[in-house]
């Protein structure tokens, strides 16, 4: 049995986030998993780097699944452009190695968050979160050197989020502006349901003068995610890379 491995690009705007959901198929894992059945005639199920939540994009998200189809990579690559909605895009399709798993191989990921900080641009009003008043980017960089290294961010996870552990790594965080385009790209060794929302909801109260960067201090020793800000909304955030040994 072959081994596939796909680099998706998608606009998940209009989904219900990428997991395959049993009383919707309006997900990516569902729209992608249709395609492959029809064209192995088998049943096929991708398994992802991670889940998208309803309304998250993906700019390198990476998936696997396991078929006994004879189609060369390109002409795999070719059906799926031809019949998968515009809004999802395969980049590469690549025969792996049997023991390849997107999720359980991947050792670190990056994500990036885009916000607006000039003028409303209707047309990107499902792809960046727009803010009026002019951000202090300076004290936003002051607050997120906190939070790298490793902690329990406990703080910073969705109260639904369901973990054995909430110890995680944050390798760096890069906040880049140009002409109030902000991008802010977060990477660690894995993350916390919610957490680069919750994290990007923090700096966004730091750049605001809401609350002072050290009381990010405070915000992760509390575990306490009451203490943290309100999560930063969903359309701005991207599934930049994720990395493999």
């Amino acid at each position: 049995m072959r081994n596939i491995k796909l680099v998706i690009s998608y606009d998940g705007s209009k989904y219900k986030g990428f997991q395959r959901l049993k009383d919707n198929d309006n997900t990516i894992q569902g729209k992608i998993e249709n395609v492959l059945s029809k064209m192995t005639d088998e049943k096929i199920e991708i398994m992802a780097s991670g889940r998208t939540d309803m309304g998250v994009h993906a700019i390198n998200q990476v998936a696997n699944f396991k078929t006994n189809c004879s189609f060369s990579v390109e002409k795999i690559k070719k059906y799926l452009y031809e019949y998968l909605p515009e809004d999802i895009f395969v980049k590469e399709v690549i025969e792996v190695n049997e023991r390849f798993h997107s999720r359980y191989n991947a050792v670190k990921k990056v994500y990036l968050y885009k916000i607006n900080n000039k003028e409303y641009n209707p047309f990107m009003r499902k792809y960046e979160l727009f803010i009026a008043k002019k951000l202090d980017i300076y004290e936003m960089k002051k607050a997120s050197e906190i939070l790298i290294g490793t902690h329990d961010f406990t703080s910073f996870a969705s109260s639904k989020s369901k973990k054995k552990s909430y110890i995680r790594t944050i390798t760096s965080i890069k906040i880049d502006e140009s002409s109030g385009n902000i991008n802010i790209f977060i990477k660690a060794d894995g993350f916390l349901y919610n957490m680069v929302r919750i994290i990007v909801g923090c700096l966004i109260d730091v750049g605001l003068g809401k609350i002072d960067y050290n009381y990010l201090v405070e915000i992760l020793e509390s575990r306490d995610r009451k203490k943290a800000s309100d999560t930063a909304p969903s359309k701005g955030l991207y599934l930049y890379n994720v990395y493999y040994e």
